[in-house]
């Protein structure tokens, strides 16, 4: 148990958690809607500091980060618990063991923030990845190892839902260097009976952390008869163009878990019309993901197509980016390249 950094004391022992934007109000001895974020004598304290559920190397590309240093293996870690309730989790096993009694928490093994950038540096991994469940609340545990591998000359990474709060995103942005959110769908009605959550938060992150020139790219899976409508999908695209047109977004295809078994796999005539969708509202880099298909996995120059980075499964190569240009035009690409 550790004490929290993001709370504020109330009266009569209650304290309000501030590290995202549901803003518990949490009396004694109870936790918040994550489930980690524990009210002890009217102090706050995360119940996973230094301990994870699950850590790994990986590729970069997994995240989903395809403008941010291409083809480099990334430390992978996650916790426990979430401050989402997502139907469709495709980590349920670890997001929702901290409130739905139906799933068997984990084992959770201890490594502290000096023994990830130890190891890191051990292995020359130069980027840790904030992954698996929901960073934002184990804010205190990334924080910590974020500030120490920045120190170290290694770059950090959230995967988030993107509903962090105001002062969760204040406090970590100095050391984070890029982070992809997950835009679930364009509708409130599916964030709140769907996710536990609401949608303006998530738009309004992702706008403030592209601000703070933290490197985002945006993933929606498209669930069939959910959030795969034309029209939602159109939304989302003209959102993310609102924000930037070069924000990289990834169209990933759905299947059966956790609370939406009964719901069949994504038709891959679909990704590839979320594709479509995303390119013809002037996103230059739109991405499938969970089909076999090359070209929608690949990087093109949005000027001239030349073919730049070539994806295909777990495999990436850098075909003809030179400098974060185009070697055939010289257009800029934007990402993070070196």
């Amino acid at each position: 148990m550790h004490k929290a950094l993001l709370f504020k004391k109330l009266k009569d022992e209650l304290v309000q958690c501030t590290a995202c934007n549901h803003y518990c109000k949490i009396a004694p001895d109870k936790c918040g809607i994550c489930g980690v974020r524990q009210n002890k004598n009217g102090i706050l304290h995360s119940l996973v500091y230094g301990l994870t559920s699950g850590s790994g190397v990986d590729n970069i590309e997994k995240k989903p980060l395809f403008h941010f240093l291409p083809g480099s293996p990334v430390f992978s870690i996650g916790t426990i618990g979430c401050n989402f309730g997502c139907d469709f989790c495709q980590n349920a096993w670890m997001s929702q063991c901290s409130k739905d009694k139906s799933i068997p928490v984990p084992p959770l093994y201890e490594l502290s923030p000096e023994e990830i950038v130890t190891s890191c540096k051990e292995k020359n991994i130069k980027i840790i990845a904030y992954t698996y469940n929901e960073p934002f609340i184990f804010i205190e545990y990334a924080y910590n190892t974020a500030k120490l591998a920045k120190k170290a000359g290694i770059k950090n990474v959230f995967v988030s839902n993107g509903y962090g709060s105001p002062e969760a995103i204040d406090l970590v942005a100095p050391y984070l260097d890029a982070i992809n959110i997950d835009l679930k769908s364009f509708s409130n009605t599916f964030y709140t009976k769907i996710c536990k959550a609401k949608l303006e938060p998530v738009l309004e992150n992702i706008k403030i952390l592209y601000e703070k020139n933290t490197w985002v790219e945006i993933t929606t899976l498209i669930i069939p008869n959910k959030n795969d409508s034309t029209q939602e999908l159109e939304q989302i695209a003209q959102f993310i163009v609102s924000v930037s047109p070069a924000i990289p977004w990834h169209v990933i295809r759905f299947t059966p878990t956790y609370k939406m078994r009964h719901i069949p796999p994504t038709p891959d005539a679909k990704i590839k019309e979320a594709y479509r969708i995303g390119r013809r509202a002037g996103l230059k880099y739109v991405y499938a993901g969970n089909i076999h298909d090359e070209d929608r996995h690949s990087t093109y120059c949005p000027e001239c197509r030349e073919l730049l980075i070539k994806r295909d499964w777990g495999y990436t190569s850098i075909e003809k980016l030179k400098n974060g240009k185009c070697g055939k035009c010289s257009e800029k690409i934007e990402g993070v390249w070196k």
